[in-house]
């Protein structure tokens, strides 16, 4: 807020109403009260700051204090008045201005992340909330224990981490869809990796994903499906680590991008584990466990609580049942494929 001279215009009335209080003693009326907000309304629009606009009050309480009042006390009360009223004007402007801004910035960025502006206007919008669209950008997404909105207390937390640690480098914070949300230019990996560390710190849990650096006005939004895409395939795969990067997983789009080959794939390989007793959970829990333990039947029958022995019992019922050996490396990548698409198809849950 600027600090020059405040003009008369903000103070018109201010000294006949002095006048008459200090000979009637009366209170202000509503449609004075009603006038001295209305102007402070005004002058908060123009700019002007509070301190200075009560300072130009207070002389002008001095060049207009009756040189014999009906009671001190009553003009007192009048200035009091006044300035409660003028102060509160003020502040509603304040406030609907703030309200404003974070409209335009919630449309702004639901605009960016969603993609349905015109790419031109979007780049110059984004110019007022520090981004410059024409370079790469990368986003990152936390999604916590809760859904949080930009006035909870852990996006201000994460928000002001950044702000100490980077300063003002062209980083939008904000959230989405109750996740958090840290759009970053592209070759500044380090901005994107603290925000996952104080998301996953403000957050006491859950899972931050990070986009690939995209460019053009488009990159955000790539970039920003790219996370959702890594979280939703981190709850698909039960994936453990708190921080994924979407470059490091670009092989399970891939695996996914032909669905129809795929259940076929799962279908003709995993189908018969159904004529297990029970069903084929188990056997495929077994298999899930195998693999991700690296093929080391040790590990992956402590992971289940079971024998080594039990555990080799139940590979070799899946390879009496699928004719296909977990073991043997001529068959252990069609298996671990068909498995890795049975967990991203949600397979056996839903049919094929």
């Amino acid at each position: 807020m600027t600090e020059h001279a405040v003009p008369d215009d903000y103070l018109d009335g201010y000294a006949r109403i002095l006048a008459d209080v200090s000979a009637t003693g009366r209170r202000l009326t509503r449609d004075e009260l009603e006038s001295r907000r209305a102007l402070g309304e005004v002058a908060a629009d123009a700019g002007y700051g509070l301190r200075s606009l009560i300072g130009a009050h207070l002389a002008a309480t001095r060049a207009a204090w009756p040189a014999a009042p009906l009671s001190p006390d009553c003009v007192l009360a009048a200035v009091q008045q006044v300035v409660d009223a003028f102060a509160e004007g003020y502040e509603r402007a304040q406030r609907l201005a703030v309200r404003q801004e974070e409209a335009t910035r919630r449309e702004f960025i639901d605009d960016l992340l969603y993609g349905r502006s015109d790419l031109g206007r979007l780049a110059e919008r984004a110019e007022r909330f520090g981004l410059r669209l024409s370079h790469a950008h990368a986003v990152a997404v936390a999604q916590g224990p809760a859904a949080y909105d930009e006035a909870d207390p852990v996006p201000r937390q994460v928000e002001q981490a950044l702000i100490t640690r980077f300063g003002a480098r062209s980083i939008l914070l904000t959230t989405k869809d109750g996740r958090l949300l840290c759009v970053a230019p592209g070759d500044q990996d380090e901005v994107l990796t603290y925000f996952a560390k104080q998301a996953y710190a403000a957050m006491d849990g859950g899972r931050v994903a990070i986009g690939r650096p995209q460019p053009g006005p488009s990159g955000v939004v790539q970039s920003y499906e790219e996370a959702l895409n890594t979280l939703d395939l981190a709850d698909r795969l039960e994936l453990e680590a708190p921080v994924l990067h979407a470059a490091d997983l670009l092989v399970y789009p891939v695996l996914t991008r032909d669905r129809q080959a795929m259940a076929d794939l799962v279908t003709s390989t995993l189908g018969p584990l159904t004529e297990a007793r029970g069903g084929p959970r188990v056997l495929m829990e077994t298999l899930v466990a195998y693999f991700d333990s690296g093929c080391v039947a040790a590990e992956a029958a402590r992971r289940l609580s079971l024998s080594v022995r039990a555990f080799t019992y139940r590979l070799e019922r899946i390879h009496r049942l699928t004719g296909a050996n977990p073991a043997d490396t001529n068959h252990r990548y069609m298996l671990q494929t068909a498995v890795i698409g049975a967990r991203l198809l949600d397979w056996p849950d839903k049919a094929l």
